[in-house]
This record gives structure tokens, sequence and C-alpha cells, in this order.
């Protein structure tokens, strides 16, 4: 929970019944519930297919949700950049993965600090370069730093280019003074949002052909990896179930968004996750018959993916759109329809990750009630 100073105007609505719908718009609205029944999901599915799991802190950037994360089983949490890795880590979450190799003398220098008092950090390597200069700051700490070796499987954005490669890299990863070689990571991001769910697969199935042929070629070499990290929640039902991972990279599962909704789960139907995440806007401008405006705009949504779409409070078939920085547009379906001054809507997030980090704190409910505020502690840390 954040300080009095940083709760904001809706702080002394926490706890009364019906808080929800007084909020000071726009709020990030955080559903308890929800959040805690999707957790319990993946849980549960984790331990039905014998992996483990290591939520990705980049979709939440939450303490308090990490911990949530790690009290239902999770080995660990994974960072996307070094600045949430010191967030994570710096509150003592233990286990913490960073996902992204981490260049330049001053970010190495910071990623030593952080290593040295870090319980069981890992750092993500995919060059000889990187991995001698982590070697020898390392050495110059006297802490011994985890790596693990990333393979790309067809992102292209990080990662060894082939297996051959990977696996001299691992070798240069055992051979290294002060580095403990503990495993391979390898992230399809690529794959997460193709739609439907037969093309997901098969691609998902035939990128992953290097990153087995890595770990059979480790094996062959007595260089098992302990660790190998992946998947995501577009294939996680899927990676699960290949006997090529671990444990899983997961992230987007706690909150959902508009993005994932419009993925095709297996057999189609709904999601084993729900939304649990909406941005509550109110009704600043009712002047035309055709639309309405929202006080949340550009600074309150992720604008790389789909639009907002609404969970509650629009009249059903209406349609956002960005109206500037500050506004949204509520295009009506029906000429009869309206929307007046004052009126409350609550948004599902187009693509939660980014959506989030536009935001200080989660205004956490439980039905109705406002019931606490949370900051977005790793909010802007790269």
């Amino acid at each position: 929970m954040a300080n009095a100073k940083e709760l904001g105007h809706n702080e002394p609505l926490i706890g009364q019944a019906g808080s929800r719908a007084r909020l000071m718009t726009p709020a990030l609205v955080l559903d308890l519930d929800a959040l805690e029944r999707n957790i319990a999901r993946m849980k549960g599915f984790a331990e039905a297919h014998n992996i483990f799991l290591r939520p990705h802190c980049k979709t939440h950037k939450s303490i308090a949700i990490a911990r949530l994360q790690l009290e239902a089983g999770a080995i660990g949490i994974c960072a996307a950049t070094l600045g949430e890795a010191e967030v994570m880590g710096g509150a003592g979450i233990p286990g913490v993965l960073v996902t992204s190799p981490v260049i330049a003398d001053i970010k190495i220098d910071a990623l030593m600090a952080l290593n040295s008092q870090a319980d069981g950090l890992i750092q993500t390597v995919d060059s000889m370069l990187n991995l001698r200069a982590l070697d020898a700051a390392a050495g110059q700490t006297k802490a011994p730093l985890n790596v693990v070796i990333d393979v790309d499987i067809g992102l292209h954005r990080t990662g060894v280019p082939n297996p051959s490669d990977a696996v001299a890299l691992v070798e240069a990863a055992v051979a290294a003074e002060n580095l403990n070689y503990s495993g391979v990571q390898a992230y399809a991001g690529h794959i997460m949002h193709i739609e439907n769910y037969k093309e997901r697969r098969e691609t998902n199935i035939a990128h992953t052909k290097p990153l087995r042929e890595v770990c059979a070629a480790l094996t062959e070499k007595n260089l098992t990896p302990a660790i190998v990290s992946g998947a995501g929640t577009g294939t996680y039902d899927i990676d699960a179930t290949l006997g090529v991972m671990s444990e899983m990279q997961v992230g987007s599962y706690a909150m959902m968004d508009v993005e994932y909704r419009d993925v095709q789960p297996e057999g189609g139907g709904d999601w084993l996750f729900e939304p649990a995440l909406f941005v509550r806007a109110t009704v600043v401008s009712a002047n035309h018959d055709s639309h309405a405006t929202i006080d949340a705009g550009l600074k309150c949504f992720a604008t790389d993916g789909p639009f907002p779409d609404f969970a509650i409070g629009a009249p059903v078939g209406s349609s956002y759109s960005f109206f500037g920085d500050e506004h949204g547009r509520i295009a009506f379906a029906e000429a009869n329809e309206r929307l007046s001054l004052g009126d409350a809507v609550e948004c599902i997030v187009p693509h939660c990750d980014p959506t989030i980090n536009l935001h200080d704190v989660y205004h956490c409910v439980r039905g109705n009630t406002l019931v606490d505020i949370w900051p977005v502690d790793a909010r802007g840390q790269h």
C-alpha cells in the first residue's frame, strides 16, 4: 500500500460501501477478486502440468501482486528491465530473472549492486562480449552472478540466433570464473497474439524447435539446463504440453486485456482468465446525439493495439476512439441512445502492460467497494 501522500483524492473512499461508483476519474481499477481467481487458475494449471511459474512483473509492475503470485506457488518473478528488477529485488522478492540483456558499464555496475543484495537474481545473456563483461564485473564484486543464455526462437529481438552459438555461449558461461550457469531462456512474443488457435499452436511448435535442439545438445555435453524458461499468456497451454520448458514467464493472464480477449483459446469459448483491470471514466460532455466525451484519452490507454472496450456503463454496441490526450469518444450504435453528463463507464484496457505504466496507482476494489490503493511500484523503470 502506498503512503498517505501518494494515495490521491480517492483515499477517503477506502472502505466505504459503494465507493467504486464515486471514484475521481480517470482511475485505474483493479478487481482483486478477479485477479485472485486468475492467479489461482494459473497455479492450478501449472500444478496439473508439472511446470513451474515465474510470472512476469512487466505486466503489473507491483510488489503487492508479485507477492500474491509467490504466495500462490511461483518460484520467482521475471523482470523485463534492470529498473523493474531493482524494484522487485529491493523489496525482497526472491528469484528475479531479468529477461533482457544488461549492457553498458553504468548498468552493469547497478546490476552487480543488486546482485549483492537480491536473493537468487538471474541475468539473461545473449552475446559473448556481454558475458565477458558480466564475468569481469562479478569478479570485482566477488559475488557470482547467475546467468541464463537467451535463445532466439523467431522473435529476433534478443537471443542467440542459432543452436550451435547458444551451446558455445553456455560453455563459456560454465568456464567463466564468476558466473553460475543456470539454464536457458526463449520467448516467442511474436506468437502470443496469433488469433487462430490452430495456427498459433502450429507456429509455436515449429518455432520451439531451436530451443529443443539446444537443450538436447547441452544434455549430450552433460550441461542439461536446470532452468528452461519461456512461454507467455498466449501460449501457456501449448508450451506446458511440449516437454521442453521447465517454467513459464506468463504475465498478462493476471490482468487480461482486449488484445488477449481477441485471441482464441483451444476449442473456442472463453479464456480460463477474466478481465481484472479497468479504467473508470466519466462523461464530461454530452452535447451531441452521436457521441459522448469521457475523461480518459491517450494519457490513460496504450495505443499500440486495439481500442479499449466497454465493460460497464456504455450502451450496447458503443465504440471507443481517442479524442485527444485527455479525452475519449463514445460513439453510439443507435440514434436514440445517449449518455448524460456525469455518467461513468469502465473500459477493458487494450494492452495491459503499457496501460498500467501510464498510471501511478491501482484502485483496488472488491465488488463495489474501494478496499485499498496500491502503487504501480515499477512505473517508468527502464
